[in-house]
């Protein structure tokens, strides 16, 4: 007989818990797997045994499954209003300027001199 039967056997109720985990100090938490437990004290140990016992993990979050809120509704997900300019780099300036000086005719200004950038088209330097 397996432990997880013994357990269950005796009564207990196994549920899943979800692993999240940290390698180096300043990455983010990654979702590393799920263990199996009876109750969140034992499923930190088997956490800690499977994610972090040679040292592969800086800190580990484990959360119950049934606690994780998910969402799923497209309206609230996919909202009709373009926000791009909300994501990191869907605002790009440099991209906005280069448009806006092909508009005007403008060449781009080199920060030392002051002076336009050589385009490269019929440049005689």
């Amino acid at each position: 007989m397996l432990p997880q039967d013994e357990t269950a056997a005796a009564g207990g109720n196994l549920e899943p818990f979800e692993v999240f985990r940290q390698e180096r100090e300043g990455d983010p938490m990654r979702h590393g797997g799920s263990v199996v437990a009876p109750d969140p004290t034992l499923a930190l140990h088997y956490a800690r045994e499977m994610y972090a016992r040679r040292g592969e993990s800086l800190r580990l979050w484990v959360v119950r499954r049934a606690d994780i809120v998910e969402l799923d509704d497209k309206d609230l997900l996919n909202p009709p209003l373009d926000r791009s300019y909300k994501k990191p780099g869907g605002f790009v300036m440099r991209d906005k300027l280069a448009r806006a000086r092909e508009r005007t005719g403008q060449a781009k200004r080199t920060a030392s001199s002051g002076r336009p950038a050589p385009t490269g088209e019929g440049d005689s330097r």
